[in-house]
């Protein structure tokens, strides 16, 4: 990562760290993301029980994920635990890493694209991106949902126009996705016709709403009904509204419907 943080870490942060050297007692690392900044992991923090070799947790020049115990600003000193982290948070803090070191590559993009280099970027953009977003992957996230979020922090017009593009081409928006089961009976001597005219308008009246649907042939009688939206709520008005339209269409052709929301 280019961009390093000058301030020390804040008391339970999770932290990527590079350990750096290994004492009989202790553990010293490097924290990465942090500019200048060293730690220590006493032999207590590293596993639980009883430990005879350091070496059998931890090797030089190697990744691990710590949380902050104790920061002493004064002294500079910082206290980190290996072992207060568990697998699955260790996971989840390489991957923010991993989708934020994705973000300073897009951002990089974004000043090739205006003969700006990565550090100026960030002077321009990428600080005032994290200060008011926590990090350039939020930034960006915020940006692919909708572009006037990004109106507020007073980017200049070539810049700005350059990272709505650059965003909008590498960046999809978050997507919710919700399902129906219908059920679709129709005894009359048309019922086929009838219950494939019903599909084809609930079809017709999802176009004209701009309603993102698909429906699925699950074998008589029952057909999926698949809703994607940009936001939860919107995803439920759009359930009512289509499960509102069917119901009409299938009273009006004399059939038979149940609605079953599909649970995940």
């Amino acid at each position: 990562m280019f961009y390093k943080k000058k301030n020390f870490p804040d008391e339970g942060e999770l932290v990527i760290c590079i350990v750096k050297r290994i004492l009989p007692n202790s553990v010293f690392v490097d924290l990465e993301g942090y500019e200048n900044k060293e730690g220590l992991i006493h032999i207590s923090e590293v596993s639980p029980g009883r430990i005879r070799n350091l070496r059998d947790f931890v090797k030089e020049g190697k990744k691990i994920v710590c949380k902050v115990l104790r920061v002493d600003k004064l002294k500079g000193h910082i206290d980190l635990s290996l072992r207060r982290v568990s697998s699955q948070l260790g996971r989840n803090k390489i991957n923010e890493v991993k989708q934020e070191e994705k973000a300073e590559k897009i951002l990089e993009i974004i000043g090739k694209g205006i003969n700006s280099s990565l550090e100026d970027i960030y002077k321009n953009v990428g600080l005032k991106a994290i200060e008011n977003y926590g990090s350039l992957t939020n930034f960006f996230q915020a940006i692919a949902n909708d572009d006037q979020n990004i109106k507020n922090l007073k980017i200049e017009d070539k810049c700005l126009k350059e990272i709505i593009k650059i965003v909008k081409q590498r960046i999809k928006p978050p997507e919710i996705k919700l399902s129906l089961t219908l059920v679709l009976k129709n005894n009359t001597e048309e019922g086929i016709e009838r219950i494939k005219s019903n599909l084809k308008n609930l079809r017709a009246f999802a176009e004209k709403n701009n309603y993102t649907i698909k429906i699925i042939y699950l074998g008589a009688p029952k057909y999926k009904l698949e809703i994607t939206a940009k936001e939860f709520k919107a995803a439920e008005k759009i359930i009512k509204d289509l499960s509102d339209k069917i119901t009409q269409e299938v009273k009006q052709n004399k059939g038979e419907l149940q609605i079953l929301r599909d649970v995940k």
